[in-house]
């Protein structure tokens, strides 16, 4: 007899997967789902918020897409970036796509350490006078935003990424016992096609502090927050909840 009957992961599902064991070890059915996608702003979008790319003399990004977003957008407006621009990025990963859309060694680029603090060590007092377009997706502003208001530093942001929620109406999520969350978004997803979601007996597991604050946010108990020293993966962390369960029924 399952112990878990059916599991529903809200992500793609991946090429190569690591739940395949899972489902052999544990006699289990796994659904994926995606609950939302990122796609880039449009033009249109872009001007109704009033943002003159080149009032700007740094520019910060966050993430890879919103680095080919920002570009795009340029090209389609046909604004040329100038190479005095300067770009400060949270990773060096990040700063090192740039080379997608520019001459890499000609710019004067800055990263931090992953961290969106580390974004402020790196503009310092060296570059503190610079003003700075915060590049961002629709559902991220709050933090670094705040960061740059407490720091004192003259910025502006601008959306070039927003967030796509995925119909799910047509899923019966009571037939789950257990959902797996990965982002915010999963949850805001949710609750879009499903204003009145009542969990009752559905176990959860997030993936990320920001998603387990959306769970505690929308009042839903979660059963493992991942990642941890135990659980470093989601699918360490369903290893875990359904050996508890099979023990818990010897």
């Amino acid at each position: 007899m399952n112990i878990v009957e059916n599991i529903l992961i809200s992500q793609p599902q991946p090429l190569t997967s690591p739940y395949t064991e899972i489902i052999n070890k544990y006699n289990v059915n796994i659904d994926f789902n995606q609950f939302f996608k990122v796609e880039p702003v449009s033009v249109r979008e872009f001007r109704a918020q009033k943002t003159n790319i080149l009032d700007f003399t740094a520019i910060v990004f966050t993430a890879k897409s919103t680095i080919d977003s920002f570009f795009d957008l340029c090209e389609q407006m046909r604004i040329e970036v100038p190479e005095t621009m300067k770009y400060f990025c949270s990773t060096e990963a990040i700063a090192l796509y740039l080379q997608k859309h520019i001459v890499y060694r000609k710019r004067k680029i800055f990263f931090g350490d992953g961290t969106i603090q580390s974004i402020v060590t790196a503009i310092g007092t060296k570059h503190k006078d610079e003003n700075f377009l915060l590049a961002l997706a629709d559902s991220s502003k709050t933090s670094l935003h705040r960061l740059f208001l407490k720091s004192k530093l003259k910025h502006s942001t601008a959306v070039f990424l927003k967030t796509i929620y995925s119909d799910l109406s047509q899923i019966d999520l009571h037939k789950y016992e257990l959902l797996v969350f990965y982002s915010p978004a999963d949850i805001k997803s949710l609750f879009e096609s499903y204003p009145e979601f009542e969990q009752k007996d559905i176990k959860i597991i997030t993936f990320g502090p920001n998603t387990a604050k959306e769970a505690k946010a929308a009042k839903l108990a979660t059963y493992i927050n991942a990642p941890t020293p135990e659980c470093p993966s989601v699918s360490k962390a369903l290893e875990m909840y359904l050996e508890n369960k099979r023990n818990s029924n010897r």
